[in-house]
């Protein structure tokens, strides 16, 4: 297809990529991930915008910098559109896309799952020899969530310093496990990206449990266990990793494209 805008790859290259990456597989079964919004004109990508959540202010973001493509680790289209008019947030951002010649895909479970993605990320917050899904897939190395053996014990304490590190937070959750302190140490970590009571719950072994969002009854669940848990907030606990992967696409589009990442795109909860 020509492209009177310039140089750039297909929409389809693009794809492939990321789903060579993350195969569309690997997403949960009630997940909506993909290509959701492809304007009836394509045009050849030059510019991708990466966000965790998908705004209008974002969207705004991306057309002001000139972007074909956004790519949204959350679906903003989840449950079904019955319109696309001006009613909700939603249905103008899909509007938006689609007058400004604007892609949209969503990769969600599918990069919670693979090697290397969200869970991976998250992981690297503590030194470990081995990072296993909780919730095996079909291919035993992908899945739900990670278990982590670290390399050695390590004081509560600075796994809280770790967990803010990688999250570039300043401030966390932390709920001790009964009878325990902050200077006790710690040598299994069960985690999950976004929200991850319904993973976590049957884990029985781990030492703390560590995802962004988990149910009240959950938290004392665990506690009660002896359990610690760590709660970031829910896009808190998955954004970081994009600044990473914003460079290894850039490199496996062979340097091709501009991939940015979201200054708007950011967590609605804050601690005050």
């Amino acid at each position: 297809m020509s492209n009177s805008e310039g140089n750039g790859i297909t929409l389809a290259e693009v794809i492939n990529t990321l789903e060579d990456f993350a195969p569309k597989a690997l997403s949960e079964s009630w997940d909506n991930t993909g290509l959701l919004v492809q304007p009836y004109t394509e045009r050849l990508i030059t510019k991708i915008l990466m966000t965790n959540d998908l705004t209008e202010n974002v969207a705004q973001e991306a057309h002001n910098h000139g972007c074909e493509m956004i790519i949204s680790y959350h679906p903003p289209i989840f449950a079904p559109l019955k319109s696309v008019n001006q009613s909700s947030w939603k249905e103008r951002i899909v509007s938006f896309l689609l007058e400004n010649r604007i892609s949209l895909y969503s990769p969600h479970t599918s990069w919670d799952s693979t090697q290397g993605g969200v869970n991976d990320w998250l992981a690297s917050a503590f030194p470990y020899y081995e990072a296993t899904p909780i919730v095996p897939g079909v291919d035993p190395n992908t899945g739900a969530g990670r278990f982590v053996r670290l390399n050695s014990n390590i004081p509560l304490t600075d796994a809280v310093g770790r967990v803010k590190k990688v999250t570039g937070l300043k401030y966390v959750r932390l709920a001790l496990g009964c009878g325990k302190s902050m200077n006790d140490t710690i040598q299994t970590v069960a985690l999950c990206a976004g929200s991850g009571g319904s993973v976590l719950k049957n884990v029985s072994n781990a030492d703390l449990f560590l995802t962004g969002e988990m149910l009240h009854h959950d938290v004392l669940d665990a506690t009660q266990r002896g359990i610690s848990v760590i709660l970031t907030n829910h896009s808190d606990s998955e954004r970081g990793f994009l600044r990473g992967f914003s460079i290894k696409l850039h490199n496996k589009l062979n340097n091709r494209i501009q991939v940015l990442v979201s200054e708007c795109d950011k967590d609605p909860l804050t601690t005050v």
